[in-house]
This record gives structure tokens, sequence and C-alpha cells, in this order.
């Protein structure tokens, strides 16, 4: 067992003080040669090297003590409070190891605020690019058109306020993703749980897309036959939109006689998996690491071409995760994509 730094220097030091006094003791008695019994001289070495144990211990660890609680009280990270109540120890090697900790603690801390910097920049930015795009578009057409003339013009008039108004409904439904995203972070969206088929929705869906999809000659199909129904709990309106942004984004990134296919695998008995595969252009590495992410575009030149706000994807994911579900894709370039995603079965009581 390691003696603590302040007991081993207190313990050498009164040693040092009790032989120093007794062999001062011994050199009096030799030169005034005065008689004393060894006991005696024994039991007050002892007595010497007691007292200056306890009084250098005691003074050394109050001042170790004072120093330590002083950093305790600068370090917000440690709980100065708890320090003064609890029994204090002068080991060093413990607060050493304390402020090790702390030392990483805070390196966490900055690479955390670090990133959340780099993120809270890189979103500003995008939502300022995404709204500044169709705003600029807007305020063309209608500059055009009162300054212009072309107000008068019927034919004109009309083909540019159409075009406006596309611009408009950019900026409402960017604002209205965002709204959604919003809610979903701070859980102020209720989720109105109940049964249904998703294999019965999801025909709704391809239904719902199929005009879309057969611009690209793209075909939507399962990859089975699904005769009986598949019962899950959940929010129907908001897995839809799951579903939707899925199916959509398949289509925007497919290629031309493509195709999306959608499968349902039991995980468990509480969860299923919902697959949607399609065999478009595929994605790196990196990009399925940041794919879920706000305003996040693999190309953004093309993807701003294809249309949407570029949150599709981050609202998919904040949608699962309001109903404790979790999403991955696995994807290789050229090869096509896999976003899968997990649902709550439905069990009758």
């Amino acid at each position: 067992m390691k003696t603590k730094k302040s007991y081993s220097f207190a313990l050498w030091t009164s040693s040092a003080i009790a032989l120093t006094v007794m062999v001062s003791v011994v050199l009096l008695v030799s030169i005034f040669s005065i008689s004393i019994s060894f006991l005696y001289l024994a039991i007050y070495s002892v007595f010497v090297f007691i007292i200056s144990f306890l009084i250098i211990q005691f003074r050394v660890q109050r001042f170790v003590y004072q120093k330590i609680e002083e950093m305790y009280k600068k370090i917000p990270f440690f709980n100065s409070e708890e320090f003064s109540n609890s029994k204090f120890t002068s080991d060093i090697k413990t607060f050493s190891q304390e402020m090790q900790k702390f030392a990483k603690y805070s390196d966490l801390k900055i690479k955390d605020l670090n990133q959340r910097e780099n993120y809270r920049r890189e979103f500003l930015g995008n939502v300022s690019h995404e709204l500044k795009t169709p705003l600029f578009t807007v305020q063309g057409y209608i500059l055009t058109l009162l300054e212009g003339g072309a107000i008068n013009d019927k034919k004109i008039r009309n083909r540019y306020l159409k075009r406006a108004n596309k611009g408009v409904d950019r900026l409402i439904s960017i604002v209205k993703d965002l709204d959604l995203i919003s809610k979903l972070e701070s859980e102020d969206m209720f989720l109105n749980k109940q049964p249904f088929d998703i294999v019965r929705l999801t025909k709704d869906v391809f239904d719902m897309l199929e005009i879309k999809a057969r611009k690209k000659n793209i075909s939507l199909s399962f990859d089975k036959s699904y005769i009986y129904p598949i019962i899950v709990i959940a929010d129907i309106e908001r897995i839809e939109q799951v579903l939707i942004n899925l199916v959509v984004n398949s289509i925007k990134y497919g290629k031309e006689n493509g195709r999306t296919i959608i499968r349902f695998l039991s995980k468990d008995e509480q969860t299923i998996i919902v697959d949607v595969k399609d065999n478009g252009t595929g994605l790196s590495e990196n990009d399925q690491k940041r794919i879920f992410e706000r305003f996040f575009r693999v190309d953004k030149s093309r993807s701003r071409q294809q249309g949407g706000s570029g949150l599709g994807l981050s609202i998919v994911k904040h949608i699962l995760e309001a109903h404790n579900q979790q999403i991955s894709v696995k994807s290789e370039l050229d090869k096509g994509s896999t976003f899968s995603f997990t649902l709550e079965k439905y069990t009758k009581i």
C-alpha cells in the first residue's frame, strides 16, 4: 500500500527532528556529565516524534487543501461544495487524475463547440441561400413587370406571375419544412398514433406518385405480393410523409427506366423493417454520413434543378425519431441506395 506523500513527508521530517533532539540531548549529557535514563530519553524522543509528525502533517495537509480548494472553486467542472463536505485527501495523485479528466472533458467540450459552430455557420449559410434564390426570382419577375412595361401585356404578365408564384410556393415549402423540423426537435408536435396497414398505405403512395415516376419511366413496386395486411402503430399522416419523401427521393435521383422497390421484413416480434430500394445514382461513403442533415445536397446544382427544399430526408429522420424508431442508408455509387427504417408492430392486447 502506497503512503500518501504528505504522510511520507511528515514521517521523514518528524524522524529527523526526533533524531536531532535525541543526539542533542546525548551530547548535552556527555558534556555536562548528567546522568539520565536511556528509557526516559527514548520516551522523550518518541514524544517529540509524535508531536512533530502531527503538527507537520496538519500544516502540510491544510496548506495543500487550501490551494486545491482554490483551484476547485475556480474550475466550474468541479463541485466545490461536494469537495469541502467530503473527507479531504492530500494525495496529489488523486487530484492529478481529476485534472487529467478535466483536461479531457474540456478538450471534448471545445471540439463539440467547434462542431456546433461550424454546423450553425453552415446551416445559416444554407438557409440564406435557399431563401435568397426564390426571393430573387420573385423580385426579378415583379420588377420586370413593373419597370419593364410588360405589365400591360396580358400574355407576358400571366407567364411572369406564374413563374413568380412558383418562387413563392418554394418559399412556403421551405418555411413549412423548417417549422415542421422545429416542432419535431422541440417535441412540440402531437403524434396521433393508431394501428394501420402499412402495405395499403404504401400502395396509396405509389398511386399518388405514379405520374411523377412515369416521367422518367421508373417503376414503383413491392419485392413480392403481400396478400395479408401488415399492421403497425404510428401516426399514419407522418409515416405517409416518410414514404412520400423517400419514394420522391428515389425518383429524383433514379435512372431513366429504373425501379423503386419497397419490401417489409420482420425484425422481431415488436418491430418491422421497411426497405425503400432504388437503382439510381447512389451515394459515396462521405455523403452517406451527412445525407440526413438539413439542406445537405449531394449535387447542389442538380438538386436545385430537381426542386424541393433540401429538407426531405432530415424531416424523415426527425419523424421516425419522434416515434422512437431508426433510419439508415446503404448505398453504392452508380448502383443505387436502400433506405431502411423501423416501425412498431401492432399487437392486440
